[in-house]
């Protein structure tokens, strides 16, 4: 999908009388992937790849919604003849349905403390930084603060060294729990902050339920014993990794996942739910968000959103998402 990479400059290398791209994900983050196979399938159908950014990008400040809309359709018209899409409920209409929730909590005062002093300085770092036009220099350093806001929102204690008070997710969770295994459910947790899986891990002990844990530091056949042993029938709970096991698992036992924190692109998010809804499952799934109200992480869903309709206009995929985010989502999301 990267058209600079040494995988994709091979494979418009190699000589066939026919080519076929296969993806789940044609689009996941940005336009330009698109450019990237089609200019692996069919070589020039597609304008040249500066040109093309320049009509296409999303991600650099639009002249105007309706010219940007109108370049959307045509782009659309253009591909739409040589895409073949085929959504999972229409190959595998005898699945029971999923049902996505999004449960939010809000901040418990000495984390929102912690939230608003850490959003504020790192507020003014970065308009500092955009009016001295370094944002393509310092992106890394910004999105790392982004991040970090992101894991207060989980738990204070990912970085705030000796903090000991309370998490408004984590409490949530704890009153979820019950009424969801109480009712003979069974769940998948996914977090990509395994410092964040730690501490639920401990809060599980703590509760007395029966869980399994993977991370990216299981072995490969340890993660299929684990698998194994989880649609079995062993364990109330899996808390899972979201870069270890958000895809390649077949975890039918489970009927709840629940999300504990938000990533940059739902494609992952779904990749990680549909580990329970898959061949073999019999009960309707239920996917739990959660999201803390009043923070980053509405601003990002929203943004997400916001920028998959976009996407959604020219290939309508179902997984797809433009999680590269240009300095005009930057200045949004903070309020810069």
């Amino acid at each position: 999908k990267n058209p600079h990479s040494q995988t994709a400059q091979c494979a418009r290398r190699l000589k066939a009388a026919r080519r076929f791209a296969l993806t789940g994900t044609p689009i996941e983050n940005s336009l330009t992937e698109l450019w990237s196979i089609f200019q692996c399938i069919m070589p020039g159908y597609l304008p040249p790849y500066r040109k093309f950014m320049g009509k296409y990008n999303l991600t650099a400040a639009p002249d105007s919604s309706a010219s940007r809309d109108e370049a959307l359709a045509a782009l659309a018209a253009k591909v739409r003849p040589f895409v073949l899409r085929r959504l999972k409920e229409e190959v595998l209409a005898e699945l029971p349905p999923k049902i996505e929730h999004r449960y939010y909590s809000e901040l418990t005062r000495e984390q929102k403390k912690i939230y608003l002093a850490y959003l504020e300085r790192l507020r003014d770092d970065t308009r500092l930084t955009l009016q001295e036009g370094g944002y393509n220099r310092e992106r890394i350093k910004i999105l790392a603060g982004l991040t970090r806001l992101r894991q207060i929102c989980c738990h204070p204690a990912l970085c705030v060294e000796n903090y000991r008070g309370e998490s408004a997710k984590l409490l949530q969770l704890q009153e979820l729990l019950p009424e969801i295994v109480g009712g003979g459910h069974r769940v998948l947790l996914f977090s990509q902050f395994t410092e964040m899986l730690q501490l639920i891990k401990k809060m599980l002990e703590q509760e007395r339920y029966r869980y399994l844990y993977l991370d990216g530091a299981v072995k490969t056949g340890e993660r299929l014993q684990l698998v194994e042993r989880f649609n079995g029938g062993e364990g109330e709970i899996f808390l899972i990794s979201l870069k270890a096991g958000g895809t390649g698992l077949n975890l039918t036992g489970a009927d709840v996942v629940i999300q504990y924190d938000l990533w940059w692109n739902p494609a992952v998010e779904q990749q990680a739910a549909d580990r329970a809804h898959r061949i073999g499952q019999k009960k309707v799934v239920q996917v739990i968000r959660m999201l803390a109200r009043d923070t980053i992480e509405e601003k990002i869903y929203a943004l997400q959103q916001q920028k998959k309709e976009l996407i959604d206009r020219v290939i309508k995929p179902g997984e797809s998402f433009l999680s590269a985010m240009s300095e005009d989502d930057i200045r949004e999301i903070l309020e810069i």
